[in-house]
């Protein structure tokens, strides 16, 4: 059945979010409390994006852009698309740093979608809008935190869909973010990582992603030892050489850091009220983490109250 498409329009607020964690490689995100802002509205045909703030004068501004694309997607697997739409992007979150901003347009595209369809969360609910974002993005480690808010942990099924859980962070640890001038590719940042690696760091950052999940969560006097990584950072070090460099010196004086998914930005986790100088070429920001995930203004798709979209107990 044709959907029935809102006359009003519709607002989002997505949340940045930092992906990986040191040795949680495609598995752990945190969302962070700097956001975009998009609203849509269904208009009699074509389709127009404005863009603000970060990416202004750089990103698509027609059906090529990231929201849109989302949009689109959502819409196919709501029944069908609507005969023109009208987009407002005020961008708050650094492009190409690290820190979410393809998954923040992916998932506030589909709840957009959601939005602007009458019934379109029953339609298309948490676990279909987290399948469909991480089909989008490629994996879920980010998309996860951005739909859901708090620390996720992500994972797909073998041959089957993404899923996740959402756990409770303790509510003494504090994130920073240090953001340098340049950016980076997530593509390129993948590709410098090897096809196998040894036995013992996949055992270590094993035990170090199971540690992880204990520090965030009930005891962040562990964060230090728990974000030690031996499974992507090193080699994607070459790449990124002020941010291998800044990454090593915060670790040689005892600060949780670690690279913010692909880089080039780093996160900090701390456990206290610690300040970070952020050091020439780079600004560091320090951010509540997200409880709420993606929200929908006018409470169309609240998400404060909702569980994991995942089977299992919930968080």
């Amino acid at each position: 059945m044709r959907p029935t498409f809102v006359s009003e329009p519709v607002r989002v607020r997505v949340p940045a979010t930092s992906a990986n964690l040191g040795p949680g490689f495609d598995a752990l995100g945190l969302a962070l409390a700097l956001y975009d802002d998009v609203s849509a509205r269904t208009t009699a045909g074509g389709c127009r994006v404005e863009v603000t703030g970060q990416g202004a004068g750089e990103l698509p501004t027609g059906d090529d852009h990231l929201v849109v694309r989302a949009m689109r997607a959502g819409f196919d697997a709501l029944g069908g698309q609507p005969p023109g739409l009208a987009v407002e992007c005020v961008n708050r979150i650094p492009q190409a740093r690290g820190l979410g901003s393809s998954s923040a347009a992916i998932v506030a595209g589909i709840q957009l979608a959601r939005g602007l369809v009458e019934d379109g969360m029953r339609r298309l609910d948490d676990a279909a809008a987290l399948r469909l974002a991480a089909e989008l993005e490629g994996h879920p480690d980010n998309v996860a935190p951005c739909l859901l808010g708090g620390f996720t942990i992500a994972w797909t099924e073998s041959g089957g869909p993404a899923r996740a859980v959402r756990l409770p962070v303790a509510p003494q640890v504090r994130a920073t973010v240090f953001v340098p001038e340049e950016r980076g590719l997530t593509a390129t940042a993948r590709a410098a990582l090897p096809a196998t690696v040894p036995h013992v760091d996949a055992a270590r950052n094993a035990g170090r992603a199971a540690l992880l999940v204990h520090a965030l969560t009930t005891d962040p006097a562990l964060l230090f030892e728990a974000t030690e990584d031996r499974l992507h950072q090193h080699y994607r070090a070459a790449g990124m050489p002020g941010t291998a460099a800044r990454l090593a010196q915060l670790r040689a004086a005892g600060v949780p850091a670690v690279v913010s998914g692909a880089g080039p930005s780093i996160l900090v986790l701390s456990s206290g009220e610690e300040k970070f100088e952020a050091g020439m070429g780079w600004t560091a920001q320090r951010l509540p983490i997200d409880v709420a995930g993606a929200r929908v203004d006018g409470g169309r798709l609240g998400h404060a109250e909702r569980g994991p979209v995942a089977a299992g107990r919930k968080s």
